[in-house]
């Protein structure tokens, strides 16, 4: 909750890259059941005698129902779909280039700083959130604050797929605590060389996406249309039941640093079932710690990993079934984009609402994780 006292924060511009190319359940399901085909002929005697495991199919049909993917976009595509391959293929770049993460947050940076109607000169801090940063140093928002050239602190930070909501979190208290008048918090979600293509049940899930938000104080505002943020509120729990091993330790361990277990992975079902009702209580009390009723809320913009979830939770929310007015869903054709999937639909879903209407920013998985914003149209 904001204080009385406290500054006044808002967020008054977004900013959204979209990577250039897609690849739809049809082409996925194609290249998985190809390569599915040729592991179970070469390993046929293998698996013939319970060494290893066959490959099911996957279908369209699987995947929407699980999920309501129909489609993703992703930076690269023709690796994922090279059965030789089954990852994307990106060219290595030299040290003196700027990195695919930094560029991708400069695109989506660039169009929230114009909606905002700022520039680098009225920005404070650079805050770059997201479930993976493809080094650890130098940290990528510093080199985002470089290539914008924006004068103050930036610096990274991971919160799986409640990373950008986090970070907005963070860029509040900044305002708050008066250490930056204006922060820029990026989201370049680029997660497809996380994802296991060999594996049935996760090769559809993620997609590649870059967003951004420009926060400030009210009374620097001068764009239309900003939201007054009302309150914040972040919770997270343990649990083992989405989980990624990549990193350092694989070197000095001697393990696969490619194996299954480096990549994404999920028990889908348990986390279905314990994140929802997390994730409804979480909103519902936050809402009441605003003085909010959950029927007074105009928008709900949620966290974009399966529709099925966010089904769930609003049922649970609000006694009734999910409409894409109330709460939009973006991941049909985005897929999940990590953290960035509830500032997609914010983005793109925001600009309708009348001054005065209410609605929920909110994320929730990895972690467990869940982290909301409760925001008023001006």
């Amino acid at each position: 909750m904001r204080h009385n006292s406290a500054p006044t924060a808002v967020i008054s511009g977004t900013g959204l890259w979209t990577p250039p190319h897609s690849i739809t359940n049809q082409e996925l399901v194609a290249g998985y059941n190809a390569y599915a085909q040729m592991h179970n002929e070469r390993y046929a005697a293998a698996i013939a005698a319970g060494e290893m495991q066959e490959k099911p199919p996957s279908s369209e049909r699987f995947i929407e129902k699980a999920s309501g993917i129909k489609s993703r976009f992703v930076y690269s595509k023709e690796g994922i779909l090279d059965i030789r391959r089954m990852r994307p293929g990106f060219p290595e770049r030299g040290e003196e280039e700027i990195s695919n993460q930094a560029e991708i947050a400069v695109a989506a940076a660039r169009e929230a700083m114009a909606a905002a109607g700022k520039t680098s000169a009225d920005i404070d801090a650079v805050i770059v959130a997201c479930a993976y940063t493809q080094r650890a140093y130098p940290a990528i928002a510093i080199e985002v604050q470089n290539a914008l050239g924006i004068n103050g602190y930036a610096f990274d930070m991971l919160g799986a797929c409640s990373a950008a909501t986090f970070g907005l979190h963070r860029a509040y208290e900044s305002i708050v605590a008066g250490s930056a008048q204006c922060v820029l918090a990026v989201n370049p979600e680029l997660v497809t060389p996380q994802v296991n293509y060999c594996d049935r049940d996760t090769h559809f899930i993620f997609g590649d996406v870059g967003t951004a938000v420009v926060m400030e104080r009210a009374e620097t505002c001068t764009s239309a249309g900003a939201f007054e943020i009302l309150g914040i509120k972040a919770l997270t729990s343990f649990s083992n039941n989405i989980r990624s091993n990549f990193g350092h330790m694989s070197r000095a361990t001697d393990a696969d640093p490619y194996g299954w277990d480096k990549l994404f992975h999920q028990a889908g079902r348990k986390v279905f079932e314990e994140v929802s009702p997390i994730a409804a209580e979480h909103m519902k009390s936050h809402l009441a710690e605003c003085g909010i009723k959950p029927e007074e809320v105009k928008r709900f913009w949620l966290h974009q990993a399966n529709i099925n979830m966010n089904k769930s939770v609003m049922k649970a929310l609000l006694g009734k079934e999910l409409t894409n007015g109330m709460a939009p869903t973006i991941l049909d054709h985005y897929g999940n984009t990590a953290s960035a999937g509830s500032i997609v639909a914010f983005h793109l879903h925001q600009a309708d609402l009348e001054s005065q209407d209410i609605g929920l920013l909110c994320s929730f998985g990895a972690g467990y994780s869940v982290g909301s914003l409760v925001l008023r149209k001006q």
